[in-house]
């Protein structure tokens, strides 16, 4: 059993160092900033390739915080991954580093093989050289495939995944099950729904229907629309990581959901309300090539052994989300430039941005 959330296992000098790769990220810079401010002892080193979704401006505001340090690097690159790790000595690391994006994996999906697979591998091999103490893979309920109109994902449910992406993860979450028994390696993988919250690159669809319907641009919406997710604020996501790495046992999943689900029309209509916008403004559009239809988590597990459940309203969530991209406007345009709008033209097939 892991130790007590708050508490952290000890490195060199009796201090703990988590090393978090894509720390960069939406996600990764939630929880670089959730750990500094829960822990303060303890040192993050933050290592990410800054890649077009990861954003060294997301942690602008923890730049000055003695235990964090951004360290530009490639997970896939072993030789960057072993000087990292001789530099900084981590005991603990927390593996965000990842492409993310189904769309963009149906175009392309090299980019996820190398990234989710290949660089998870090097990961593993060099986390076990250097005696890693804990090791949290961040992966998604995407593995799971898709479900009906009833039932929930639990960590028992079989892995079928139906995307390019999702079968990176399952992959990757594979290699991480087999060092955990051919290893003894202490691995714990944790699969949550659908993120939303501040600092979100806007292809996914929240931020994206955000930035489209403060310009009064169209908003792309898959077939009809009636595809179910489930949808979690990151903040409570990046407690349960946290609750994971500090609680979990090894060789564990857990899931992670938000308890809320809706359809993508539901949520669409709901966001045009909240920035009071016209539904005339929702455009269909081709549907995605083998787009899962529902997504719904049984998070039991997690709240048992973890003492962990999500606390955020979605109505609320949803409401802050929208004001965050109000105020902080300049932040997603002076990101949707330049190889960014060559992927929506692509995608979506609308010049309009």
């Amino acid at each position: 059993m892991g130790k007590l959330l708050g508490q952290s296992s000890s490195g060199e000098n009796g201090v703990a160092t988590i090393l978090v790769t894509g720390g960069c990220g939406f996600i990764g810079s939630n929880y670089v900033r959730l750990v500094l401010q829960q822990e303060p002892n303890t040192r993050v080193i933050n290592f990410d390739a800054l890649t077009y979704a990861g954003n060294a401006a997301n942690l602008k505001d923890c730049e000055a915080n003695p235990n964090y340090r951004l360290v530009v690097g490639d997970i896939g690159d072993r030789a960057a991954v072993e000087k990292v790790f001789a530099e900084e000595s981590p005991n603990e690391v927390v593996h965000f580093a990842a492409e993310s994006h189904v769309d963009r994996s149906i175009l392309d999906s090299s980019p996820f093989i190398r990234t989710n697979v290949q660089g998870t591998q090097v990961m593993l091999d060099v986390s076990r050289v250097h005696n890693i103490e804990r090791y949290v893979q961040v992966s998604t309920d995407e593995v799971y495939g898709s479900l009906g109109d009833t039932g929930f994902f639990t960590e028992e449910t079989p892995l079928a995944p139906n995307s390019p992406y999702a079968a990176s993860k399952a992959a990757s979450d594979l290699l991480v099950r087999s060092y955990v028994h051919t290893h003894r390696f202490p691995a714990i993988i944790t699969r949550c729904s659908n993120n939303y919250g501040p600092f979100q690159f806007p292809e996914k669809l929240i931020p994206l229907f955000i930035s489209n319907l403060q310009s009064d641009l169209a908003v792309p919406v898959y077939g009809d629309g009636l595809q179910v997710r489930d949808w979690i604020h990151v903040v409570d996501h990046c407690q349960g990581i946290h609750a994971a790495l500090r609680k979990g046992k090894v060789g564990m999943v857990y899931n992670l959901g938000g308890l809320c689900e809706k359809t993508n029309m539901e949520l669409t209509k709901t966001l045009i309300h909240l920035l009071g916008k016209p539904e005339t403004l929702i455009r269909h559009v081709a549907d995605r090539p083998g787009h899962d239809r529902r997504y719904a988590i049984d998070c039991s597990l997690a709240e048992k052994e973890l003492g962990w459940r999500p606390t955020t309203i979605f109505e609320d969530g949803l409401r802050e989300t929208v004001e965050w991209y109000r105020e902080n406007r300049a932040w997603a345009d002076e990101i949707k430039s330049g190889a960014y709008r060559q992927y929506y033209r692509a995608q979506y097939g609308h010049r309009g941005m």
